[in-house]
């Protein structure tokens, strides 16, 4: 069963479309990182510096091998700037009712 993934990124004020710019770019490779089977963006409509990831891995082990990626490669680096505070991540388990 797919892992879903809910990620928030709290932006500065007024940077929330400059996330959303930066990650047109940055989730292409995302997107062919091993087990990943979607993702998509979303900006808060009565908050748009606040940009919400809603992600599908294979397995949860793909997605921190992907997190850990991206730390090795810079990411934190590149999105300082635009940032508020930490990445909100949670890992949601499904239910059939």
């Amino acid at each position: 069963m797919s892992q879903t993934i809910h990620v928030v990124f709290p932006c500065q004020e007024g940077k929330g479309p400059q996330l959303i710019e930066m990650l047109s770019e940055a989730l292409v490779d995302t997107r062919a990182f091993e087990g990943c089977e979607s993702i998509e963006v979303y900006s808060d409509d009565s908050n748009p510096d606040q940009v919400v990831l809603w992600e599908k891995f294979a397995e949860k082990a793909n997605h921190q091998a992907y997190l850990k990626w991206r730390m090795d490669t810079g990411l934190p680096e590149l999105l300082a700037p635009v940032l508020a505070g930490n990445l909100e991540v949670t890992y949601l388990d499904s239910h059939d009712v």
